[in-house]
């Protein structure tokens, strides 16, 4: 056992990654080891077995955020400036909670249900896509060599094929659908065949919205076809670079409309983006819509169904994630729209991106804040699961959520490794 409580490999002692199968210094078979936690920001670490999170780390996060907003409101106009000034006023308010229970004695915060297992790792397997750590020499999935000169792997894992449906409803209170969703294939300058899903919940009102959205997933489309058509990315930080200036360009677009056109200033548009080539899936987002990676064995080695694998740039976000409100109570929160990063607020913006290695068995799933708001994340993963039909998936999901009052655009995409 290592200080963290994982378990090292029985032949060469090496420590193990999350979900491995085999040892990655010398291919030895190996079992799974204790779970690994992704925090916002990107960081990661595993859990103790009290499962619990500095408080004074916590403080440390809200704080850079305090700083960030700050920097933001002395260069923002608009409705831009209006968000920064609301996330410095709710962010204030948390850090002072946080301060005081620190001055109270508490020093841990228990993780919440939302901080899952991840199975990504830096170094993709040139044979079936799996997440690997720096210089491993052998895949964790499927034992083959991730560089010259070691061994050739003994079997090889089958491509894989995706079965892809898309739904859009405008639900039950509105009058508008301001979502877009999208999904196609496309062909890489080395002939490679490749599927782009996205999902873009537009803001707005009196059809800005629709527009910010339209105009977003157009320009995206647009760049990656001349992009991928003159080069394709060897490796995942390739992926993530041309992703970042892909949504990027939408987001200059949607600015550039919104300032030109006075009926149309302040709109704006979430983007979730997913780009699955080979055994992988490169993302890119940003603000509340969501992906999710789902498997009826699990995407873990607990067994866990489902992972979300974007993080919400929302207010209740931020709070479901230090503790001061629950999933649930995130649900119903009078502020549960506010979003503090979006498409067309900025001439420039941050961008989240990651890579996903995909097994036979995963489900991708893309959606707007429509359906989330209805459908607790357990529910969602039970009914794509249990549906054998993407398109069938899509229809319940879609009507689950209307059940439940429908009060914004509903837009899923499913696609499923096959």
């Amino acid at each position: 056992m290592t200080d963290q409580g994982t378990r090292a490999c029985t032949s060469c002692g090496a420590p193990l990654t999350p979900a491995a199968r085999f040892c990655t210094r010398c291919g030895t078979p190996v079992g799974d080891e204790p779970e690994e936690v992704a925090l916002a920001g990107g960081r990661r670490l595993h859990l103790s077995s009290s499962d619990t999170l500095s408080l004074r780390e916590l403080l440390a996060v809200v704080e850079s955020g305090v700083f960030y907003w700050r920097q933001r409101l002395e260069s923002a106009e608009g409705v831009a400036r209006e968000n920064a000034a609301s996330a410095i006023k709710d962010l204030s308010q948390i850090l002072d909670n946080l301060a005081t229970q620190i001055a109270q004695g508490r020093e841990t915060v228990r993780v919440t249900g939302r901080l899952l297992p991840q199975r990504l790792a830096p170094h993709a397997c040139p044979i079936c896509g799996r997440g690997n750590r720096d210089g491993a020499k052998y895949c964790v999935a499927c034992g083959s060599p991730m560089r010259p000169g070691v061994r050739p792997a003994t079997h090889l894992p089958p491509p894989l094929s995706l079965s892809v449906a898309t739904r859009t409803d405008v639900g039950m209170a509105r009058k508008l659908n301001e979502d877009m969703v999208y999904a196609g294939e496309f062909t890489t300058a080395d002939g490679g065949i490749g599927t782009l899903l996205v999902v873009a919940d537009g803001m707005g009102g009196h059809q800005a919205g629709e527009v910010a959205a339209s105009l977003a997933c157009d320009t995206l489309k647009a760049y990656l076809t001349a992009a991928l058509s003159a080069g394709v990315p060897a490796a995942d930080a390739g992926w993530h670079d041309l992703l970042r200036a892909a949504v990027s360009e939408a987001n200059s677009a949607v600015y550039t409309q919104s300032q030109r056109n006075p009926a149309q200033r302040g709109m704006g548009t979430t983007m979730t983006v997913a780009v699955i080539t080979g055994r992988r899936a490169h993302l890119a987002h940003v603000g509340d819509s969501r992906a999710y990676l789902i498997n009826p064995a699990g995407v873990t080695g607990e067994s866990v169904t489902w992972l979300q694998l974007t993080t919400d740039h929302s207010l209740v976000a931020r709070l479901v994630d230090i503790g001061q409100l629950t999933p649930e109570e995130a649900r119903v929160h009078p502020q549960r729209n506010v979003v503090y990063r979006s498409l067309g607020g900025d001439p420039t913006l941050e961008v989240d991106t990651a890579s996903q290695a995909l097994a036979r068995g995963d489900l991708l799933l893309l959606c707007s804040d429509g359906l989330v708001n209805h459908v607790d994340d357990v529910e969602l993963a039970r009914i794509v699961i249990d549906e054998p039909s993407a398109a069938r998936a899509c229809e319940r999901l879609t009507a689950l959520a209307n059940e439940r009052g429908g009060k914004d655009n509903i837009s899923i995409v499913i696609a499923r490794v096959k």
